[in-house]
């Protein structure tokens, strides 16, 4: 459980610093704009969507309030994978060194 908390907690932290870099260094329209032109940049939206959709399925899932789960999804959709690795570690912490809990949520009993 260590370990998955660990890896959890570094993938919230390069995915806030490499957004943080994109957004300082960057143009998010315009360069976004050239990537989505070429065929390589529309399959990796494609791709990394349907990762979204298949973490917001388990979001649903684990959520005891409905509500709750879309903000999360709704936040998944917007700031991507440094969502997911936030909404990984919250869920590794609140899970009291349980995988079952982890991966079932308000399910497990």
């Amino acid at each position: 459980m260590k370990a998955a908390r660990i890896f959890a907690v570094t993938g919230t932290l390069i995915m806030f610093f490499t957004l943080a870099y994109g957004f300082v260094a960057g143009d998010f329209l315009q360069e976004g704009s050239i990537l989505i032109s070429m065929a390589w940049g529309k399959v990796s939206l494609i791709e990394v969507y349907m990762g979204f959709f298949l973490f917001s399925a388990w979001v649903l899932y684990r959520e005891e309030k409905g509500m709750t789960a879309l903000l999360w999804i709704i936040s998944i959709m917007i700031a991507g994978n440094f969502v997911t690795c936030l909404y990984a570690t919250i869920a590794l912490f609140k899970s009291g060194d349980n995988f079952k809990r982890f991966w079932l949520g308000h399910h497990f009993n």
